[in-house]
């Protein structure tokens, strides 16, 4: 593979990033086609809330795409699940109505939950540890481009060629990186590639208690307080995710009265709003932390601000203007992914490499569990009681989550650190 590139572990995290990217994409692209590709096979409100319920479903097998990263490894794993993502990607060009929809979205959850448990993976393998904040926020930059790039780019395809040549461009874009992926990862102690300076650089800066050790079974970690602690706060916020990618583009249609230009030129802010967020969070927490505040305790408190600022969401129906809503839903997408990516590096700090991605998929599962049951209230409800009552409760849960992550997460002691 040629000579020593400096800085590798940044490279790494480049592409991981885009790879995470393109899964945001894919996924995304159905809630801003949502209006046209209702409309056109006849799908009403309650069978979308239905046929994103299925998405979640399939996502919550996260601890078992998790596990299998973990006995495989990243670079065959990754590989395989991405290529499966791309190809369920463009049958859903295929569809023909709300049931064929529904399989697809379900098998299409499914092989994207590798998402966060890969990426943590590759932060916890690559990055020491006063570095796996940023390469954390920097993967979970990804989420909020994906989901960027949708609006225009699947309004774009849509207008000039149809709703179902969206999905068919967008699926053959997750497959172009599975080449790039193949190429280019190896694990630090494999890569050839690497320098000897950076290798020494990532295994010292490892804490001891997170060193690799023999895997525990899964019904030991189910035991574990601090997963709990991961689970349940990401149980509550990523109800706020789940809104912004699947019913942003609706709310706009049928309540702001947005037509398809519109939602192109608009719907896509929030989630740069959010790019600025998954950076905020891991540098509110390194500066806590070079102020001699506790590494986890750092993190809690970045997570804490960004749960305050969720109160912004209370407003969204509120406001009059639809550019004041966006405004609002600009900072809701900050503050989410500040406090997002925060709970989300924590499976870093709190256990070790080889049992990451199992925690990771666990916490997911949680977090799509929530997005799959404020999915489905929605589609139940939004015709008879609106939009109103979910973006209050919005922006409570965070808060509720900030609790939860104070009170039950549990930091090593220093007799863990030491061993």
């Amino acid at each position: 593979m040629g000579r020593t590139v400096y800085g590798l572990r940044w490279w790494i995290i480049g592409v991981v990033m885009l790879g995470t990217s393109l899964n945001y994409l894919t996924r995304s692209t159905l809630g801003v086609a949502a209006p046209t590709v209702l409309a056109d096979l006849n799908i009403g409100a309650r069978e979308y809330g239905w046929i994103t319920a299925a998405f979640q479903l399939g996502i919550m097998l996260q601890p078992i795409a998790g596990y299998v990263l973990d006995l495989i490894g990243l670079r065959v794993g990754l590989a395989a699940f991405a290529a499966a993502w791309a190809a369920i990607t463009m049958a859903h060009g295929l569809a023909t109505g709300w049931p064929s929809l529904l399989a697809l979205r379900a098998a299409l959850g499914v092989a994207e939950g590798t998402a966060h448990p890969g990426g943590l993976k590759v932060v916890a393998e690559w990055f020491p540890a006063r570095e796996r904040g940023f390469a954390g926020g920097i993967y979970n930059i990804g989420a909020s481009v994906g989901s960027m790039i949708a609006p225009p780019l699947v309004a774009g395809a849509i207008l000039f060629w149809n709703w179902r040549a969206a999905f068919f461009i967008v699926g053959l874009m997750a497959a172009v990186w599975v080449v790039v992926w193949l190429f280019v990862y190896r694990s630090p102690a494999e890569h050839p590639k690497i320098s000897s300076e950076e290798r020494e650089q990532i295994l010292m800066g490892r804490e001891a208690h997170l060193t690799a050790r023999e895997r525990r079974p899964l019904s030991k970690l189910l035991r574990e307080r601090n997963v709990w602690g991961l689970a349940l706060p990401r149980f509550l916020a990523d109800p706020t995710w789940g809104t912004l990618t699947f019913w942003l583009p609706l709310y706009l249609t049928t309540t702001r009265g947005f037509d398809l230009k519109q939602i192109a030129m608009f719907a896509w802010l929030p989630f740069v709003a959010a790019d600025f967020g998954c950076m905020a969070g891991p540098t509110v927490a390194a500066w806590l932390h070079r102020r001699g505040v506790g590494l986890i305790n750092a993190r809690r408190c970045a997570f804490t601000i960004g749960a305050s600022m969720m109160i912004c969401m209370i407003f969204v129906p509120q406001v009059e203007s639809p550019y004041a809503a966006i405004a609002l839903l600009c900072l809701g997408g900050f503050a989410h992914q500040m406090l997002s990516v925060t709970c989300i590096t924590l499976a870093t700090d709190l256990f070790p490499q080889n049992e990451v991605g199992t925690v990771a998929g666990l916490a997911g599962t949680f977090a799509n569990l929530g997005v799959l049951l404020f999915s489905l209230a929605i589609g139940g409800l939004v015709a008879t009681v609106g939009y109103d009552p979910f973006f209050i409760a919005l922006s409570l849960l965070d808060l509720v989550a900030a609790a939860v992550l104070w009170t039950v997460i549990r930091p090593p002691s220093l007799s863990e650190k030491l061993s």
